[in-house]
């Protein structure tokens, strides 16, 4: 298809969440002429949904330190996180904290006139600062999204992201998009960051929107772009549980799918605890932060506790917390809409596909190993998360590396020169699969608890109705995008021989900290097959 429109830009910025909108604002002020495309209405992403808050040290806190938060941090990553990609991304947090409250957002004071703050599973201190009780995404989505209605932002809804377009010797000049409609356009700029999140639709169950269907993954890895840390999916252990009520007369209720809500990790943070079906405690002992402890650990202890007792799900009880439908505004309409009374009585909770640890390979300014290509937020691998991402440390990349991104656009762009291309040329066919059978495979053998035998089953399962197509509609964009990170994560998954953080593998229950304490490095073969690379591992 040809290009139905075209235009000139100095910046292209793919996502409209914390991580993109911090891009473009700050890419703007520095003199760029920046658009940003979104697939979906601009708060659609999932910087909306989230609920705990910020983890960021400020210094007036008695006993943290950032130092403390650079240690939760490597804790939480299980040996794969960048020791250098945690200090820096966190000593920048309170200046980034500080850039976005300039920008109007407002967040919950605390009684002694200090920010009010919050701990969440692996932190050693109070340091989330949150808002609206459980509504800080939502709130750091509004202050952005009026920031950039206030410098009048070109803002291009309704249009997905296809593929970067390259010159002859690999640099970006450009971005192809389609609209609603399937009619294409092409976006001309030396530059495209992506900021598109994560791939939590791989998933029958998750707390993302619709909208994660890792498109910017795909999109870098078909652009010659490297990916790490694919397999560390991270369930969040505490989503709220429903039953399908249109599942049928099944003497076992089958779990409701899609995007499903969660219960946000400082609801444990505020003294709620987990329990089993018989009302017993089971995190005492399992870690010796019990129900704070990371989300791995308290995710795989939910999932070994189902399986022993035979239950649907477990039970968070948080009936002694004080004023919760003050404090959790979102967890409270959640449950109240599925006829739960937490102030009453306890909540029930299963894990649900939650955040993609793993991305586009980066360096700590966003930069990828494709000239002109850039990527922040949950869609990049920054080194940040390693192998499980510490609660509430999602957003401070985003804003943290956001704002770098912008600055090494500038920094670059005596570099970026790549030559236009006279026509674009046409996407290649792509191999997809339906989305239904891809979210079965990966729910079934690629969630918590895997071993080789589920992989290599779901692999099979995807790539036999796995045909080629040219994708020509927004639909066809994400199933493309969903049936390559398929194929990625289940061969990463599949490579690393060890349960470590979020990947868990009950045939290699152990950790190899002697041949495996590495990142996996996925790029695609000559036949645009996703492959392991392992002769250039990315070394925690």
């Amino acid at each position: 298809m040809r290009a139905v429109w075209e235009a000139d830009v100095d910046l292209v910025v793919v996502g409209s969440g914390v991580a993109g909108l911090t891009a473009a604002l700050d890419a703007a002020e520095l003199g760029l002429r920046v658009v940003v495309v979104t697939k979906d209405a601009t708060d659609a992403g999932s910087t909306r949904w989230a609920q705990g808050g910020i983890a960021v040290v400020v210094g007036d806190v008695p006993g943290d330190s950032v130092g403390a938060h650079v240690a939760d941090t490597l804790a939480a990553g299980a040996g794969l996180s960048d020791t250098a990609a945690v200090t820096e991304i966190i000593a920048d947090g309170p200046a980034a904290v500080a850039r976005l409250r300039a920008r109007g957002a407002v967040f919950d004071p605390g009684s002694d006139g200090r920010l009010a703050r919050t701990r969440e599973g692996g932190h050693s201190a109070f340091r989330v600062v949150h808002a609206g009780g459980d509504a800080t995404g939502a709130e750091v989505e509004r202050a952005l999204v009026a920031a950039a209605s206030d410098r009048r932002l070109p803002l291009l809804t309704g249009h997905v992201a296809v593929d970067a377009l390259r010159d002859e010797l690999g640099a970006v000049v450009g971005l192809t998009v389609l609209d609603d409609a399937g009619l294409p356009g092409v976006l001309w700029a030396p530059a495209v960051l992506l900021a598109s999140g994560g791939y939590g639709q791989l998933y029958a169950s998750t707390t993302n929107p619709g909208e994660a269907t890792g498109d910017g993954v795909a999109l870098a890895l078909r652009a010659g772009a490297t990916a790490a840390d694919l397999e560390f999916v991270q369930f969040h252990p505490t989503v709220l549980y429903a039953h399908d009520p249109f599942a049928g007369s099944s003497s076992r209720r089958v779990p409701a799918v899609g995007r499903r809500p969660l219960v946000t990790e400082a609801v444990r943070g505020e003294g709620a605890v987990l329990l089993d079906r018989a009302g017993r405690r089971f995190m005492t002992g399992v870690h010796p932060l019990a129900d704070l402890a990371p989300r791995d650990v308290v995710a795989a202890a939910i999932t070994r506790t189902l399986a022993e007792t035979g239950a649907e799900c477990v039970h968070l009880d948080a009936t002694a917390i004080p004023q919760f439908a003050l404090r959790f505004p979102t967890v409270y309409a959640a449950c109240r809409q599925a006829g739960i009374d937490p102030v009453r009585e306890p909540i029930p909770v299963t894990p649900a596909a939650h955040y993609a640890c793993g991305g586009v390979v980066t360096d700590l300014h966003g930069r990828t190993a494709v000239p002109g290509l850039y990527a922040a937020g949950e869609v990049a691998r920054t080194g940040l998360h390693g192998a499980n991402r510490l609660a509430s440390n999602s957003l401070l990349e985003g804003l943290v590396v956001g704002a770098r991104a912008a600055r090494a656009v500038v920094a670059d762009r005596q570099v970026l020169h790549g030559t236009r291309v006279a026509r674009p040329l046409p996407s290649p066919a792509v191999p997809l699969a339906p989305r239904a059978v891809v979210q079965r495979a990966m729910t079934g053998a690629a969630g918590i608890g895997r071993d080789a035998a589920g992989l290599a089953a779901a692999s099979d399962a995807v790539e036999a109705l796995t045909t080629l197509g040219l994708p020509v509609d927004r639909v066809a964009v994400e199933d493309a995008a969903l049936t390559l990170l398929a194929q990625a994560v289940l061969a990463a998954a599949g490579h690393r021989t060890e349960s470590r953080g979020c990947h868990v593998r009950t045939d290699f229950p152990q950790r190899d900290d002697v041949w495996q304490r590495t990142s996996l490095v996925v790029g695609l073969d000559q036949a645009g097959r996703p492959v392991v690379l392992e002769e250039t591992a990315v070394a925690a």
